[in-house]
């Protein structure tokens, strides 16, 4: 039987948070496909994390999907705020905050401490689930400077920098890097604020721009784009649920998505079945980008 083989693969998930997001559910697809799994979560929540992956209460969610045997356990457990390049760039306040202190949680910091965890192991998987915005709650009118800016740098120029960061470890290994976005890049979506549509165009394009200068490497770079998901961290940009609903209704196979459509799409992105796919945004919205907005 034909089965989508990633053993001998290492891959980096960041944005990690909790147990029913799409990044725990891709970490968990990329395992059960025989990857080596790092994590690299904001320090914010590497104690949260942990106990997902060590607590009896949440050996559901850890189980492997597909009927994999096994539970889901990375390889190790990074802190990563993509919002900072290097040590350097950490503001002092900062630096003495729960989650940052004794450790260099920039992504540089962070792909260190993969080299010493890995014995210097090469990298064919990095993906991309952060996005953030200090005001999703905002309108479009009301949104202030720094908090455009603040998603842009998080939620985009991150794409950019963390695979600066990997491409040393990934050059001409057919790697695959793989980031998620949302129909609002497209289309105006009220309720998605915080300028987090403008954050999600940005990053749309700088997937564009560097599957090619990637490439020149032998890096693949794709996008996924699901569509709504009541998780945990959708939840602050409104009535998450009733956007489920409607979509469900107006996409053509009137489904929800589960985090486990995007994670196996995701893991096909990263497989050598997608060899020749780059620059691509594969929706995951049961056709509900297809359709007329009104």
């Amino acid at each position: 039987m034909l089965q989508m083989d990633l053993s001998s693969k290492n891959a980096f998930v960041t944005g990690v948070a909790d147990d029913v997001g799409f990044a725990w559910a891709i970490a968990k697809s990329l395992q059960a496909a025989g990857a080596t799994v790092y994590l690299a979560s904001h320090p914010r929540v590497v104690g949260i994390v942990e106990r997902f992956l060590a607590r009896d209460k949440y050996a559901e969610s850890r189980r492997l999907p597909h009927g994999v045997e096994g539970e889901f356990q990375p390889a190790a457990l990074l802190a990563c705020d993509v919002e900072y390049d290097t040590a350097a760039d950490i503001p002092d306040d900062k630096r003495e905050a729960k989650g940052y202190r004794d450790v260099d949680a920039s992504i540089a910091g962070a792909f260190d401490e993969y080299r010493r965890r890995s014995g210097d192991a090469p990298l064919d998987i990095l993906i991309h689930s952060v996005a953030f915005s200090p005001e999703i709650q905002r309108g479009h009118l009301e949104v202030s400077r720094g908090a455009y800016l603040t998603a842009q740098s998080v939620s985009a120029y991150s794409l950019v920098a963390l695979t600066r960061a990997a491409l040393p470890l990934m050059k001409d290994r057919d790697a695959s890097v793989v980031g998620l976005t949302y129909l609002a890049s497209q289309r105006v979506t009220p309720h998605y604020g915080g300028a987090m549509a403008s954050a999600k165009a940005a990053l749309e394009q700088d997937a564009r721009a560097l599957a090619w200068f990637a490439g020149e490497h032998g890096v693949r770079v794709n996008l996924v784009s699901p569509g709504p998901y009541a998780s945990r961290a959708a939840r602050s940009i409104g009535d998450v649920q009733q956007m489920v609903q409607e979509v469900q209704q107006r996409s053509p196979l009137r489904q929800p998505i589960e985090a486990q459509d995007v994670a196996d799409a995701t893991t096909f992105l990263c497989s050598p079945f997608a060899r020749r796919i780059t620059g691509a945004c594969l929706y995951v919205d049961a056709g509900f980008n297809v359709m007329n907005a009104i």
